[in-house]
């Protein structure tokens, strides 16, 4: 019974006019007494709307309304405006050049840092835990040979509040700031291989 009927036939039965359909409301919803109603279509049931279902792919029945469904395919408004064909290229936050490769999912695949690309060309994919570094300092110079790929561990040595300063560092000390980092890198992996 839903809560209207009951709350007619409450009245009906006791001659309470003072109890608002709110009251009755209340009450059940306290004492937890649910009308039996899940709110799904019961096996068997027929929709109230069957028969008026628009045709597939034709969307609202009202010529209004289909002018401002999506078109597959299309794309308008803000999207439209913020596109990017791919082959773009952008700076990021970071100050490296990125390249749009594709409008796939996910968003942030779509671009690819223009120097991992080249740098593969040449030398095929990164292993696993490796990063590459600016051997320059010039994170905008794509050049295969300014980067080299070192341990991914071994950027915190490099790194300039409590590594070494590699990026701030002159030009002439680079080399040797990463050999350093290299070598100490290389002892704390042998100690810690000798220790398990």
């Amino acid at each position: 019974m839903s809560r209207r009927a009951l709350h007619a036939a409450f009245v009906t039965q006791f001659g309470r006019d003072d109890i608002k359909l709110d009251d009755i409301k209340a009450l059940c919803s306290r004492k937890k007494w649910n009308t039996g109603r899940t709110g799904c279509f019961e096996r068997g049931q027929v929709p109230s709307n069957k028969g008026r279902a628009c045709p597939p792919g034709k969307g609202g029945r009202h010529p209004n309304a289909r002018k401002t469904q999506f078109k597959k395919g299309s794309m308008a408004g803000a999207a439209a405006a913020k596109y990017k064909p791919i082959g773009t290229e952008r700076f990021n936050k970071d100050g490296y050049l990125e390249r749009k490769i594709h409008d796939g999912m996910p968003l942030q695949s779509r671009w690819r840092l223009v120097h991992v690309i080249r740098w593969e060309e040449l030398n095929g994919p990164l292993c696993k835990g490796s990063a590459l570094k600016c051997l320059d300092g010039n994170r905008r110079n794509t050049e295969p040979s300014n980067w080299r790929a070192i341990p991914r561990a071994l950027l915190a040595r490099l790194g300039g509040r409590y590594g070494r300063g590699y990026d701030a560092a002159p030009s002439e000390l680079k080399p040797t700031i990463l050999a350093i980092a290299e070598l100490e890198h290389a002892a704390r992996e042998r100690n810690q291989g000798q220790a398990s």
